[in-house]
């Protein structure tokens, strides 16, 4: 009998120390549990904190080139605005540039003598001339005045050079071919006689 007590306080002794072991393993496992879950927290907040600087600089970088793109946008479209209202503004540039020569030859024939006998030829000649020139006028094609004006580089071509005592230095004293402005810009200049 006494053998027998023996191995039962024996296997008691071993159900004890197994429980034990349990309980201390299922105690160190929850700590390890507790500790790797505090890790991952730890790595998965600094995973999330890079992510979203990350993602912050991938955000300020598509600002920053939507912005970019925006604007050449606008410049385009500025551009693209004031080209047209230049292309509209000076459409007539052209067809006036061609007309100034056949504006000059009808000036010409308005200076031959009136004779009874081209009265009325002149006559249809200077009303024709007078509807071409009001014509010219509703593009605004304008006539530059140059005689008793300052010399204007812009506006005049000098093709020649006088000496008159009387008039002032670097004065136009004769006209010789009519100039022309398209509304603010010069399509032919005056040529003129300067004075020295």
């Amino acid at each position: 009998m006494y053998v027998l007590e023996e191995t039962k306080e024996q296997n008691v002794t071993n159900e004890d120390i197994d429980e034990t072991n349990i309980d201390e393993n299922q105690d160190v496992t929850e700590e390890d549990h507790e500790a790797n879950a505090e890790k991952s927290e730890e790595i998965n907040i600094e995973e999330v904190l890079q992510e979203n600087e990350q993602l912050k600089q991938e955000t300020a970088q598509l600002k920053d080139r939507m912005l970019r793109i925006q604007a050449e946008y606008d410049n385009f479209k500025r551009r693209t605005n004031e080209e047209r209202l230049a292309e509209r503004k000076y459409q007539s540039e052209k067809l006036a540039t061609a007309l100034l020569s056949v504006l000059d030859n009808f000036e010409r024939a308005l200076q031959v003598e009136i004779t009874e006998e081209n009265k009325g030829l002149m006559d249809g000649m200077q009303m024709i001339y007078n509807q071409f020139a009001e014509a010219l006028q509703s593009e605004e094609v304008t006539a530059i005045n140059a005689v008793n004006e300052p010399f204007d580089p812009n506006i005049h071509q000098a093709v020649m050079q006088v000496e008159d005592g009387s008039v002032a230095s670097n004065i136009v004293v004769e006209e010789l071919q009519k100039g022309y402005m398209l509304k603010d810009k010069v399509i032919r200049p005056a040529m003129v006689k300067v004075n020295k």
